[in-house]
């Protein structure tokens, strides 16, 4: 899979806000699908299709502890996206400190023509 594939499978699995906070939950540690089930008012068949979307895209990895098959969070896939908007984000805050710039240099000229027309 390419780097733009695995953005692609990040954000389509991030757009969803049940999806979210299944990730966040697991932030807080690995849980089992019935943990992950309890605050939502769907069914355990609706969030295990919601927990293979997260596994199809490298956000969640499924454990073993004998009978029970926890999910746990997995950063590398957020990592990538989070790389991906940095960029975004570095030229954003390049434009506005030019912006900030352009915007001094007007005020001193209009300043200096304020004083000029006196």
């Amino acid at each position: 899979m390419t780097t733009s594939q695995h953005l692609d499978s990040t954000f389509a699995a991030l757009a969803d806000p049940t999806r979210r906070a299944i990730l966040a939950r697991l932030a807080s540690g690995e849980a089992s699908v019935t943990e992950l089930a309890e605050p939502f008012a769907m069914t355990q068949p609706a969030i295990s299709k919601h927990l293979k979307v997260l596994e199809r895209a490298g956000l969640i990895s499924r454990g073993r502890d004998a009978q029970r098959r926890p999910r746990r969070l997995e950063a590398k896939p957020l990592a990538e996206a989070t790389e991906w908007l940095e960029n975004y984000r570095r030229f954003w805050e390049h434009s506005f400190q030019r912006l900030d710039v352009l915007l001094d240099e007007m005020k001193a000229r209009d300043k200096k023509r304020g004083r000029a027309k006196r």
